[in-house]
């Protein structure tokens, strides 16, 4: 069976005989007949009384011309509901690190919503390793995530940004060496469980800098108030969007070529949702041009 005999007999149906139907779509009256009499071998139905001089649908074969009809219909919107507008009316799963949630997600999102009203972006927060599986297991569409050391090979990894990291401060502590400054403070550490965390952890074993640990945390949102309540300080990606409300810190570069952490996307090869993916990646590069998440770039126009 193939669509081009679907279209056949759906043809036979629209204009009653195989002689009309050959001429629609451009074949002789034999290759109709034969196509139907393929059908009907294939599937062990009789679709056509033949005892009459005009061929008729049996009962059975007009049930089947209603399900080949669908499937024609369902065939033929198959490309423009991957990369047409269709494909932005419906439910996209998208997982996410927790540290891009305070500023880049948000302000894309909301642009994402301003032009497609009918998108609906379910966000799933979670770590890099534990998103990423979820990805491959077709249980999310796709993830923003921190790059790891490595990427499946059944995944597609598109770069977003590269964020510094940095050490941050309450206003109280003094000083702009960044070594001198973890030697004498308890050290607020980013998970290691985080791909952030590991690559902290690899810059202080690098630069032979020991930290006395006080906490170990995995929210962004948690290690600043830590630190705000200058319980200690810590080594934090720089947010390519930033908020306009995040809390007063010292932000204090780590070196001349600190560390970097890069985000992007990452989904399936062959998602059927990569129109989608296309839009959730120019949101997130707009949001990035912007680069501050405030009352004034929400819903921020493309």
């Amino acid at each position: 069976m193939s669509i081009r005999m679907l279209r056949t007999l759906i043809a036979v149906a629209e204009h009653g005989t195989f002689s009309a139907a050959a001429e629609a779509v451009f074949v002789t009256h034999a290759a109709v007949s034969q196509q139907m009499r393929a059908l009907e071998n294939q599937w062990q139905v009789q679709i056509f009384n033949r005892s009459k001089r005009t061929p008729e649908f049996t009962p059975l074969g007009l049930a089947l011309l209603e399900k080949a009809i669908e499937v024609v219909r369902v065939y033929d919107e198959l490309v423009p509901s991957v990369l047409g507008a269709d494909a932005l009316k419906d439910q996209f799963d998208l997982g996410v690190v927790p540290t891009t949630m305070t500023g880049l997600v948000p302000l894309a999102t909301s642009m994402l919503k301003t032009k497609y009203k009918d998108l609906r972006i379910r966000l799933h927060p979670g770590l890099t390793t534990h998103l990423l599986n979820q990805v491959e297991r077709n249980a999310l569409h796709a993830a923003l995530v921190t790059k790891p050391s490595m990427v499946s090979r059944g995944l597609v990894w598109t770069p977003i940004a590269d964020e510094e990291m940095v050490l941050i401060a309450s206003k109280d502590v003094e000083g702009d060496d960044a070594r001198q400054i973890l030697a004498t403070h308890p050290f607020i550490r980013f998970s290691r469980e985080a791909v952030v965390g590991a690559i902290i952890e690899g810059w202080l074993e690098d630069n032979d800098i020991t930290v006395a640990d006080t906490m170990e945390l995995v929210s962004l949102e948690a290690i600043s108030s830590m630190v705000m309540a200058n319980l200690g300080v810590s080594i934090v990606p720089q947010p390519c969007v930033t908020a306009i409300n995040s809390l007063p810190l010292r932000r204090i570069p780590l070196s001349d070529k600190p560390p970097k952490r890069q985000i992007g996307l990452v989904q399936r090869k062959g998602s059927t949702k990569m129109r989608v993916s296309e839009e959730i990646t120019h949101a997130l590069e707009r949001a990035i041009d912007l680069g501050v998440f405030s009352p004034n770039t929400v819903a921020g126009t493309f």
